[in-house]
């Protein structure tokens, strides 16, 4: 595929789709308007991977939920309980935070959907050393459906709203994996040893509390690019992507991984100075990271590969996860 081709479809993605429908639950909460979401006592605005309140004691209280697409549930269950677990577990962490305990919603006609997603959630709680303390269940439903939330904490923020012109985007990605066929999900957790994904989440923090890093998010359906999207846009900056120097598994198709639902994944946004120590990190944990752009402040996001160069997105006309007066209330 040329490089036209690679941002063409990216911007027909699936994922992308899912994004982009932000913004208009965004501008129905109010933002802006007295009353509205904005006036909340948050660290952060909505928009980041979690809510982020302060505590009184000098860190965060963390709050974040996920909903999991039906067609993923309904032709897996287990693996879609277990992802419920999973994604909320990482948005903690790309916060620079730790998870406390989670809490689900979930629907199903009778128990035949609801004990496969019970079993997942359950097997991922233990792995990930996350109790799930309470939630809702309707077993006389039409469809299955399921929500999981979670609260934590943090000392010090990763958040989206901290990449600054001049720093260094950096990817770090799980490679010891392998796809959950037929969706996007890059699945390195479930047959990893659990003190193993435990550690290696723990970097999030440990970097956010050396002060090496203050700007990271999860990767999530909208993969590495559309993350990284949401990320400077959050940040009211832009960015060049050098698609080549993106870590991928030997032999994926360049596309598809484009697209991928990592189990772990994250978008950091690094200074300069600090780069040498948080790639050093990651290496130690055999967790595959590289640079693979650098931050600007021209609010586009432009594509890299060989000698060629596509526009795939411009912030300063087109909005992604939120309208523009949406943006300026978040920023104001």
């Amino acid at each position: 595929m040329s490089l036209s081709d690679i941002a063409d479809a990216l911007r027909e993605s699936r994922g992308f789709a899912h994004k982009k429908d932000i913004s208009a639950v965004v501008a129905a909460l109010g933002h802006g308007l007295p009353g509205g979401a904005a006036d909340l006592a948050q660290a952060v605005p909505v928009g980041d991977d979690c809510a982020a309140i302060l505590d009184g004691q000098g860190g965060y209280l963390l709050f974040a939920i996920e909903g999991l697409v039906e067609d993923f549930i309904e032709r897996m269950p287990r693996f879609a309980g277990y992802s419920g677990v999973m994604v909320n577990v990482s948005d903690i962490y790309a916060m620079g935070g730790r998870p406390t305990a989670v809490v689900d919603a979930i629907w199903s006609a009778g128990m035949q959907h609801a004990d496969q997603m019970l079993a997942g959630m359950a097997e991922a709680a233990a792995k990930y050393g996350v109790p799930i303390v309470g939630g809702h269940s309707n077993q006389r439903s039409l469809r299955p459906q399921l929500a999981v939330a979670i609260l934590g904490r943090a000392r010090k923020l990763l958040t989206s709203f901290s990449a600054r012109p001049g720093d260094l985007l950096v990817m770090a990605v799980d490679l010891r994996g392998a796809f959950q066929d037929p969706f996007p999900f890059w699945d390195a957790s479930s047959h990893a040893p659990a003190a193993r994904l435990r550690a290696d989440l723990e970097l999030l923090p440990t970097l956010a509390e050396a002060g090496l890093c203050d700007a990271a998010k999860d990767i999530s359906m909208a993969g590495a690019i559309g993350t990284a999207l949401m990320l400077l846009e959050c940040s009211q900056a832009g960015a060049t992507i050098d698609l080549d120097a993106i870590p991928r598994p030997e032999g994926t198709n360049l596309l598809r991984w484009l697209s991928a639902f990592p189990s772990f994944g994250f978008i950091l946004s690094v200074r300069p100075d600090r780069l040498g120590e948080v790639l050093t990190r990651f290496a130690a944990r055999d967790i595959a990271c590289g640079v693979i752009g650098e931050v600007d402040d021209s609010r586009t996001l432009n594509l890299r590969q060989g000698g060629e160069r596509e526009l795939l997105w411009d912030l300063n006309r087109d909005a992604f996860i939120c309208e523009a007066a949406e943006a300026q209330a978040l920023h104001a």
